[in-house]
């Protein structure tokens, strides 16, 4: 499958969507079920995000679930669940209750499938067709907390020239996040915007931390898995980047 999307006008290429050897005129189904340490996941290679699954969160979706082993997390919110691959992580490592937000209906029907698929109790875990932003807002207003949180929303910068706009934004859901989390408790925040550096990234939590009235301590940098190499010629290949924050009680 061949998916040049808007992105691709960034390079002058025509933007198309095809396969590029056969037509999949058999009817044979594109969805398949994967193994991730001992989850099953199912995607759609031919629908949704990159491959139907973000792989580069391979390493990061294991250490969560350790986290929730090791913290025993009670409420966890994972904000852009798309397919559910943290909220799986979580109940894997024995959260009691996950609540998942996405905007993409068809995302959050995989993802309630794939808690389905892994034998999980369905009274363990919310769905939500939301606005993160909006959910995030509301949880603050309504008093409403979690001991563990992931962000992980799309790519907010593709390039430098994007990077003033995504920061307000990403700095907006990380003040939001860390409002809401209990005194002691982990946030997972990410970034894909290739145009914001692991070191600017570091500066808009911290920012957001600051307006937010809240310190916390950095207890892992995170990356992508080891399948997507970095070389020195290429720094932009450095576009995942993400921290694991401990948030300091109140002094």
């Amino acid at each position: 499958m061949n998916a040049l999307t808007p992105v691709c006008a960034l390079e002058g290429l025509p933007e198309a969507t095809g396969w590029l050897a056969g037509a999949n005129e058999t009817g044979i189904s594109t969805g398949i079920t994967i193994t991730e340490h001992g989850w099953k996941l199912s995607l759609d290679v031919a629908q949704g995000h990159k491959t139907g699954f973000y792989l580069d969160q391979r390493d990061s979706r294991q250490k969560f679930a350790a986290y929730a082993r090791c913290l025993q997390f009670e409420r966890v919110l994972n904000c852009y669940c798309y397919t559910g691959g943290f909220t799986v992580a979580a109940l894997a490592g024995g959260a009691k209750h996950v609540t998942s937000i996405d905007s993409s209906g068809p995302a959050i029907e995989r993802a309630q499938a794939n808690v389905v698929l892994n034998g999980f109790d369905a009274s363990r875990s919310t769905m939500l067709d939301a606005d993160v932003n909006a959910m995030l807002r509301q949880y603050l207003q309504d008093g409403k907390t979690f001991d563990a949180i992931v962000l992980d929303p799309p790519k907010f910068a593709p390039t430098v020239a994007h990077a003033e706009r995504a920061a307000r934004a990403y700095k907006d859901i990380n003040r939001l996040a860390l409002s809401i989390l209990e005194p002691g408790g982990v946030l997972f925040t990410y970034s894909c915007s290739g145009g914001i550096s692991a070191d600017l990234f570091h500066k808009i939590v911290a920012s957001a931390g600051t307006d937010a009235g809240v310190d916390a301590f950095i207890s892992e940098r995170m990356g992508g898995a080891p399948d997507h190499p970095m070389t020195v010629a290429f720094p932009e290949g450095e576009y995942l980047k993400g921290l694991v924050l401990v948030k300091k009680p109140a002094t």
